[in-house]
């Protein structure tokens, strides 16, 4: 379904008030997770990234970067964490900013899973589903190196990584936090498990769709008990192969997360989240079906930019409840303001997404200013 969005007004269903579970959004912008690298050896979150968040409070609800629950579980230098009392506290600064500009925020909780490295995660030991490797390098602070071989997680040490998320979950909800969304996309561990190039196990966590669910679902379910459900989210992106998933089987695809979210649906969570090409195509609107909640999505390709005109026309087609924006988020602070208006956009820089100052960061010009 194509909707003429050529006439649509500032009013625009876009624009509109939605809930998510709990979480109340003044309109459907969601500021997507996006690593930045800002949070310095500690992963402790400090004034750059209390002030980067600030300003991008006007958007209905802002999804924090990857943060990692535990420090084995840490995917990059100068990621931040949620594995501590002190990380926390640096999070709960950054929480109380955007509530005082009226903003709502949930934290995302990612584990890497085997796409770390010793000299990114202190030395310790790196767990996967299989001992399977990435083929491909990642940057450290010794410069690029290949991904290690990762050792396959015993049920002991996946009941611990499953603790691991509860924890970082009532860590962020204690500290002021609107709710949580765990990541279940984009390579990183959970996704190992639903990936079956990445997991080859013959336990009961391998092979079927329902056993490679089952890890995910387990995760969700603990967290959604602790923290309550209607304050969880998840994020999965089904075919997108990222650290070597490889999910090409549409048919197994189909099976394996029509199998995750027929064993979610009950629960009651407060979102999905979904990463695709195709938001409006017959897989993710029958993911959509299964789910039976509300769904929010990536409308463009990894590495895109997602425009004004793609975003009105996910929502005006009923593809999605809200949008998830990345790149214009980066370079428009007031991006809904931009938006509603038809105003020019800044130009993100991507050669400093992953810097370490405010360059590239929060220097952005607002409308005012610009």
């Amino acid at each position: 379904m194509t909707v003429d969005i050529s006439e649509v007004s500032p009013t625009s269903s876009l624009f509109s008030p939605v809930s998510l579970g709990k979480i109340e959004l003044a309109n459907r912008v969601v500021m997507a997770p996006l690593t930045r690298v800002r949070a310095g050896s500690s992963g402790i979150p400090g004034d750059l990234m209390v002030e980067y968040y600030r300003q991008r409070a006007s958007v209905g609800m802002i999804v924090t970067e990857g943060t990692y629950p535990d420090h084995a579980s840490q995917g990059y230098v100068g990621e931040p964490g949620i594995a501590t009392d002190e990380q926390a506290a640096g999070w709960q600064r950054v929480f109380e900013a955007v509530h005082a500009e009226g903003g709502r925020i949930v934290l995302q909780i990612m584990h890497a899973g085997r796409g770390t490295h010793p000299d990114i995660n202190g030395g310790r030991r790196i767990l996967a589903p299989s001992a399977i490797a990435i083929d491909n390098k990642t940057f450290t602070e010794k410069g690029e190196q290949p991904y290690p071989v990762p050792e396959a997680m015993t049920t002991a040490e996946i009941r611990a990584a499953l603790e691991d998320f509860v924890a970082a979950a009532r860590r962020a909800v204690e500290a002021g936090a609107d709710g949580v969304e765990i990541h279940g996309a984009n390579g990183y561990l959970l996704q190992e498990f639903l990936s079956p190039a990445a997991n080859q196990r013959t336990d009961g966590y391998g092979g079927s769709p329902q056993n490679r669910a089952r890890f995910v679902v387990e995760v969700v379910t603990a967290v959604a008990e602790a923290v309550g459900a209607e304050r969880v989210g998840l994020r999965i992106s089904p075919e997108v192969d990222l650290g070597d998933v490889f999910e090409t089987d549409r048919n197994d695809v189909l099976a394996t997360y029509g199998t995750l979210l027929d064993h979610l649906r009950p629960l009651g969570l407060a979102y999905l989240s979904v990463l695709h090409v195709e938001p409006g195509g017959d897989l993710v609107q029958e993911l959509r079906r299964r789910f039976d909640g509300k769904l929010i999505v990536n409308s463009g390709p990894f590495g895109g930019q997602t425009s004004r005109e793609q975003a009105l026309q996910q929502i005006e087609a009923d593809h999605a409840d809200a949008v998830v924006v990345g790149r214009a988020l980066i370079a428009n602070p007031d991006l809904v303001e931009r938006w509603q208006g038809g105003h020019p956009e800044n130009e993100p820089r991507p050669e400093l997404f992953y810097g370490p100052g405010a360059e590239g960061y929060t220097d952005y010009p607002f409308l005012q200013t610009a």
